[in-house]
């Protein structure tokens, strides 16, 4: 089946593609009796193209070295062959009789086979380029291998000098593939890796540099500085087998993330395949160090292997694991201790040895089972954040009486886990109220699962619980929300004291008093720091980030980073204090320290990011006063130490604000906004210093009035300019409501003569507005009224005294006797009709993917109204087409060429969506909504591209049979194998076009708030409701 994971491949099979579903729509023209065209001149076109294809295929196959590629490409050369003769006989059999059926067969099965074999074909060259790239990376693996053996100065400028060219090289190749992939997520785990490999090259020679001389010296250290070099090796090994991971990958699920069980499960699979050799050279070796390079490669190997285990929906695989990694263990240990000992050669040790070597063979096949049995499996999936998470919750409480799998149930259980979680972190009143809604949405949780299972679930009762639960769990997201908000605002207002106490500790002059204990004190505390801030920034990304996945899985990969990092930076520490005139230790560590920095800098960045930034400067605001209290309370008891510690944190809150302000103004393209921003930051920053210097002499006197004094104020100036920064970035997120001053009433009826009269009125006089008229002095009508000033408009004058003395007036009308009048109908738009939709496409049943996606995108777009939003528009028509391509795929009706055109149209479609996004994205003045956007919107045409592709696939596959629908409905469950395998790939396709333009509604959404305000561009998003409830 046709694969389009690369530039090379889409250009090619497009336009054969092209022209295959021209020939495919005559075909079954011809079926409808139509005559068949004189197809002499565009099958020999055909030929020639196949000849040529051909012979360059030979060549290739005849110059290369790669046996796979001798023995794969001749069978896909030979396909696309026999397809143009087929083609050529066709052709002759059409032109002698043109409604002759066997030709036609020929016709599609020829069309088929140049489709399938050309792409069989560009497959097998591309693989054949891959794995030239993997030889490359498994080169550079190999050199890293030898990094346990050098031990002196000159091997290691050996090293160096063997392993830059091949790791340049390799870096080379992977930027080239890079650039040529289709799938952005592909390419951007391949920028990830290789930025990480290129930044770690240095910190490996320095790593080998420094256990090198310590070694050689016989200084302390050795152990530390071997731990620096084995990490960073396992780390840069770990990183190459990632690329060759992700090169091999020709598929991908929008959905997918890497924190999906089956994810982990194949990246661990894949590690366990890339240590196997180092493994294996190591058990050979009897004189193979005990804890070298090859025992640490086991012991990764069987961490990976738990991994997996604990991924496994099959309990048999998860068992089978679980026991072979325990025997695997012992049998190590004890290896290691007899190498250890001396003993690797014996009989003994060489039986263990052979032992290992084979129980590790069986634990990858264990493993390679369990991965395929979870590819196979329908394991539901769910979300990965508290706001994905309830939106699961909130589906099954739609209609609890569905049987979701219990999906709906389980999210919300997990939400609740998650809340408390956050609750655990908070004290007082704020934990206390937290861990009360969990213990209420868990009550409800219970109550209404308890009634599904009874069969209840659509009666009142549970209905009932259902709509409670619901603002329950709404209730408690926003809470945690609000909550880590402020966590982040505490936690990550300094990152950096820690370690610069740990680095003055690592630096203190050798025969200082505790100076040992001191340096352990701060590495604890170093490593306490950076656990907690790890473990905050994985709160925010599971509760706090949305439901934006690219966000969430940077949070967690870089809060990894810093887990990994630590305790590295804190033996690079300790090599500093045991070596103190080392120079090499000394610029290991600042390696490591950098290192640590640039992702720790890179976590905040990216937490601050997931944060809403008024809602970050509220918080800093709170704690700022809350600082401000506990300063006021120690300068009462004449507190110096807790003087500078409060008003220390206020300097740093102070700070996290101006970052925020800032970043805020880099973000913006907004001239105004620009310079508003600027100068309230400015003026923050401005204030910082001054406070600083009187929280100083405070410190130094906190009995002197007058330097009390001096300090609230330079306080209050630095509140004040808080207040500003959030004022302004307030404004710009809620605008302020319009200037009641400028509003002027202008009533059509006061220009009626006859109403004029009947009331007395003048019509010399202005009743509302003052358009060059007076306006009557009202103040006597109501003493001790309310003065309204200037800024709005005057109340209504009183009616005149003739009209109250009048005795003639007008009866007042009867009240109405009978209920009021109906409501009258909304008013009509041009939004399609959604009861339309429903009736047309009913909820669609489990083994209908496409479907299920077209309803998915549906219920995505329909809270919003089309009417002048042609994104919303375009959506709705792309959701309508995939269900009805849904329809034709599972041959409920249509026609192949209907398949084709449904295909196209959403093909176009798709077009027109990416257009409008890149449009509105050319006008959004927020630089990170922009770029959001474009990511999200620019893989929609390769998807849709490759849909066209897909169904012209599954059109010849209809085309050599009769279409055999499903008796249940499915939509893979129909036709031959093959046909099968064609809707399979379909459906993945369909699945991911709905999904990136659900992302791309969303984007366009939030970036639509931010938009230029000269550009004369207008996109109304309107949120849509049913008019009885406006």
């Amino acid at each position: 089946m046709p694969v389009f994971h690369t530039k090379t491949i889409e250009s090619i099979l497009e336009p054969v593609a092209q022209q295959v579903s021209r020939l495919v729509i005559l075909h079954e023209e011809a079926e409808d009796g139509n005559a068949m065209p004189d197809l002499a001149r565009p099958v020999q076109v055909v030929k020639m193209a196949v000849d040529n294809l051909v012979k360059v295929g030979y060549d290739t196959v005849n110059v290369s070295e790669d046996q796979i590629l001798k023995q794969d490409m001749p069978p896909a050369l030979q396909r696309v062959e026999e397809a143009s003769f087929l083609l050529l006989d066709a052709s002759d059999m059409l032109r002698a009789d043109p409604y002759s059926a066997p030709a036609r067969k020929k016709l599609i099965e020829g069309s088929r086979g140049i489709l399938q074999g050309t792409s069989a074909l560009l497959l097998a060259f591309d693989e054949s380029e891959v794995r030239k790239i993997i030889r490359i990376c498994k080169s550079v693996l190999e050199y890293l291998a030898i990094t346990e053996v050098v031990d002196c100065m000159e091997d290691l400028v050996k090293f160096v000098k063997n392993l830059s060219p091949v790791l340049t090289k390799m870096a080379k190749e992977v930027d080239l593939r890079e650039k040529e992939l289709t799938h952005q997520v592909h390419r951007e785990m391949l920028v990830r890796s290789l930025e990480e490999v290129k930044a770690l090259t240095p910190v490996l020679i320095s790593a080998v540099k420094i256990f090198v001389s310590t070694k050689s010296q016989g200084a302390g250290g050795v152990k530390e500085s071997q731990g620096n070099r084995d990490f960073v090796v396992r780390k840069l090994c770990d990183e190459i087998n990632e690329i060759i991971r992700v090169l091999q990958l020709t598929t991908y699920d929008e959905d997918e993330w890497e924190a999906d069980d089956l994810a982990v499960m194949k990246k661990a699979q894949n590690a366990i395949s890339g240590k196997m050799k180092q493994a294996s050279d190591w058990l050979l070796d009897p004189f193979g160090p005990a804890g070298g390079a090859g025992e640490q490669a086991i012991h990764q190997m069987l961490e990976d292997a738990m991994k997996v285990a604990d991924c496994c929906a099959n309990p048999e695989d998860r068992e089978a694991i679980v026991k072979a990694v325990g025997d695997i263990q012992s049998m190590v240990d004890a290896l290691s201790e007899l190498r250890a000992q001396g003993k690797g050669d014996t009989p003994q040790a060489v039986s263990l040895a052979r032992g290992i070597q084979q129980k590790l063979a069986e634990l990858q096949q264990k493993v390679n089972k369990a991965v395929a049995n979870q590819e196979k499996a329908e394991v539901l999936k769910m979300a990965h954040t508290v706001a994905g998470k309830v939106d699961q919750a909130q589906r099954w409480l739609q209609n609890p009486a569905l049987n979701d799998g219990g999906l709906g149930e389980q999210a919300a259980r997990s939400v609740v886990q998650e809340a408390r979680k956050v609750a655990d972190l908070l004290e007082g009143t704020e934990r206390t109220n937290l861990h009360k809604l969990c213990d209420e949405t868990e009550k409800l949780t219970n109550q209404l699962a308890d009634l599904c299972r009874k069969g209840m679930g659509n009666s009142p009762q549970a209905k009932a619980i259902a709509r409670n639960l619901s603002e329950k769990l709404n209730e408690l997201k926003n809470k945690v929300s609000k909550a880590l908000v402020q966590k982040v605002a505490d936690d990550f207002m300094d990152i950096t004291t820690p370690l610069k106490q740990l680095t003055d500790a690592a630096l203190a002059p050798p025969g200082m008093p505790g100076r040992e204990e001191n340096f352990q004190d701060k590495a604890h505390k170093f490593d306490q720091h950076s656990k907690q801030l790890a473990n905050t920034a994985r709160l925010v990304a599971a509760a706090g980030a949305g439901d934006n996945k690219r966000q969430v899985e940077a949070i967690n990969s870089t809060s990894q980073q810093i887990n990994d990092l630590t305790p590295q930076v804190i033996q690079a520490a300790k090599v500093v204090l045991l070596n103190p005139q080392n120079q090499a230790a000394q610029e290991n560590f600042d390696l490591m320290k950098k290192q640590w920095t640039d992702n720790m800098e890179k976590l905040r960045g990216l937490v601050d990011e997931a944060t809403d930034t008024v809602a970050l400067i509220k918080a800093a605001e709170e704690g700022i006063l809350r600082d401000t209290e506990k300063t006021e309370s120690a300068i009462k008891r004449g507190d110096a130490q807790g003087i500078v510690s409060n008003t220390s944190n206020i300097a740093r809150l102070a700070n996290r604000v101006v970052q925020a302000g800032e970043k805020e103004a880099e973000n913006s393209e907004d001239p105004a906004y620009v310079q508003k921003v600027g100068s309230a930051t400015e003026n923050l920053k401005a204030s910082i210093a001054p406070m600083v210097r009187d929280a100083k002499i405070l410190a130094s006197n906190p009995r002197d009035p007058s330097a009390a004094n001096n300090w609230r104020a330079s306080n209050n100036r630095l509140i004040d300019g808080v207040q500003g920064v959030r004022g302004v970035v307030e404004e710009a997120e809620f605008p302020p409501p319009p200037d009641l001053s400028q509003l002027r009433l202008e009533s059509p009826i006061l220009a009626d003569p006859e109403f004029m009269k009947i009331f007395n009125l003048d019509p010399e006089r202005v009743y509302f507005g003052s358009g060059g008229h007076d306006v009557p002095d009202h103040s006597n009508v109501t003493q001790g009224a309310p003065n309204y000033g200037s800024q709005y408009p005057p109340p209504p004058p009183p009616l005149p005294s003739s009209m109250l003395q009048r005795e003639d007036a007008p009866p007042r009308p009867p009240l109405p006797q009978e209920s009021v009048p109906p409501r009258p109908p909304p008013p009509e738009t041009d939004d399609e009709d959604e009861e339309t939709f429903e009736r047309r496409y009913p909820e669609p049943q489990a083994n209908q993917p496409i479907m299920m996606a077209a309803h998915a995108l549906h219920r995505e777009v329909k809270q919003w109204s089309s009417k002048d939003n042609e994104i919303i528009a375009a959506a709705k028509r792309m959701a309508m087409l995939m269900a009805k391509l849904s329809q034709l795929v599972r041959g409920d009706g249509g026609s192949k060429k209907e398949l084709i055109a449904t295909a196209k149209q959403i093909s176009e479609a798709s077009e027109e969506v990416t257009k409008l996004a890149k449009k509105l994205a050319q006008e959004c003045t927020d630089k990170k909504m922009r770029t959001n956007l474009l990511q999200v919107c620019e893989r929609i045409p390769t998807i849709g591209t490759q849909l066209k592709i897909l169904s012209t696939v599954k059109a010849t596959m209809l085309g050599a049979q009769e279409p055999i629908a499903a008796p249940d409905g499915s939509e893979i469950a129909c036709g031959s194998e093959e046909d099968q395998e064609a809707t399979e790939m379909l459906v993945g396709n369909a699945q991911n076009l709905m999904q990136a333009v659900r992302e791309t509604v969303r984007a366009a959404e939030a970036a639509s708030i931010k938009i230029r305000v000269d550009s004369g561009y207008s996109m109304r998003w309107v949120r849509r409701s049913p008019w009885y409830a406006t």
